[in-house]
């Protein structure tokens, strides 16, 4: 039996990932008409101030991308466009990956949201998100009062 928060919560990440490649197709000129998927790699770290996400994106432009936080997820969607080709040419070998991509990351531990940076440079597109105190789990003496 499912968890029906859960399955919620996958719902409403996927339905906001839909709404961010509409939205991504409507400002990038020709960005609708690519059909294919791809899937660029993350990595996950943590540091002493915040929990960065990086994602690998060598030929995107920074319009090209959108980012967003919801709850405990990091939600990354692009378009990475194929470079025209000359009709005249033919491929021999072709493994990079062209289209559409929806990467969503669920992060542990609690960070501030509102105070997240996403800057693409060099083919990478880095959002840190800032480490916040996690009270829960933490132990809290109430003093007992004579009443």
């Amino acid at each position: 039996m499912s968890d029906p928060l859960l399955t919620q919560d996958a719902a409403d990440l996927a339905e906001e990932a839909r709404r961010l490649l509409v939205d991504l197709d409507r400002d990038v000129p020709s960005g609708a008409s690519v059909t294919t998927d791809c899937r660029p790699p993350i990595d996950v770290f943590e540091t002493t101030d915040a929990v960065e996400v990086v994602v690998d994106v060598p030929g995107v432009a920074p319009d090209r991308l959108r980012v967003a936080v919801r709850r405990d997820t990091v939600l990354v969607v692009g378009v990475k466009m194929a470079p025209v080709a000359d009709i005249r040419s033919r491929f021999h070998l072709a493994e990079r990956a062209y289209g559409h991509f929806a990467r969503a990351v669920r992060l542990g531990g609690a960070f501030d949201a509102n105070r997240a940076r996403a800057l693409a440079s060099g083919g990478q597109l880095r959002v840190v998100l800032p480490r916040i105190e996690d009270r829960r789990g933490r132990v809290i003496e109430v003093p007992v009062e004579c009443g």
